[in-house]
């Protein structure tokens, strides 16, 4: 995903111009393409281009309960500002100012938001995706898959590192129907 902003370059800080993205591109760097689609904002600033936007994808992954590997729609938030490395009047070479994570315009001025989007990618996916709200994962035991059915397994066996605080929860579930049926 590159635009050439030669002519931002030289325009009036405070220039504006909206691009909307449809490409299929690789943002995850996994090697499965995937189809981008929304509006950016490339706005000249002092010191470089300011690009905000929007964009939507949707994206392979698996299913923190199930495993079950399903498309996420994803929402890529942008707002990043590039640098070019070289003066787009006088062709010098400029100094890209320091700071971390900074995105540069390479020497043909063409700003590449491939890696912008990556980053941004990474950050908008969930830690634990699910596949719907609802999904019951799998039997701890079988590994069916308790979104098709149940399954014939026996879970009435407690690991015994957990018996102390089940008698706990029982003792207050206990002291909570005493205290309603004396109300």
């Amino acid at each position: 995903m590159e635009i050439n902003v030669s002519q931002q370059l030289k325009a009036p800080i405070g220039n504006v111009r909206e691009y909307d993205i449809s490409e299929s591109s690789d943002i995850l760097g996994i090697g499965i393409n995937t189809e981008v689609q929304g509006t950016i904002k490339l706005t000249r600033t002092n010191r470089g281009i300011l690009v905000q936007g929007t964009l939507y994808a949707k994206i392979p992954v698996e299913c923190s309960r199930c495993l079950k590997v399903f498309d996420y729609p994803l929402t890529i938030k942008i707002e990043e500002e590039f640098f070019p490395k070289i003066d787009v009047n006088s062709g010098a070479p400029l100094e890209i100012p320091d700071e971390p994570g900074g995105f540069t315009i390479d020497e043909h001025h063409i700003l590449d938001l491939s890696e912008a989007i990556r980053q941004n990618s990474l950050l908008a996916i969930p830690m634990k995706p699910l596949c719907q709200v609802e999904c019951a994962g799998l039997c701890p035991i079988c590994g069916k898959d308790l979104n098709k059915g149940h399954c014939d397994c026996h879970k009435t066996e407690m690991d015994p590192r957990w018996a102390k605080l089940a008698g706990l929860a029982l003792a207050v579930k206990k002291t909570r129907k005493r205290k309603k049926e004396t109300e």
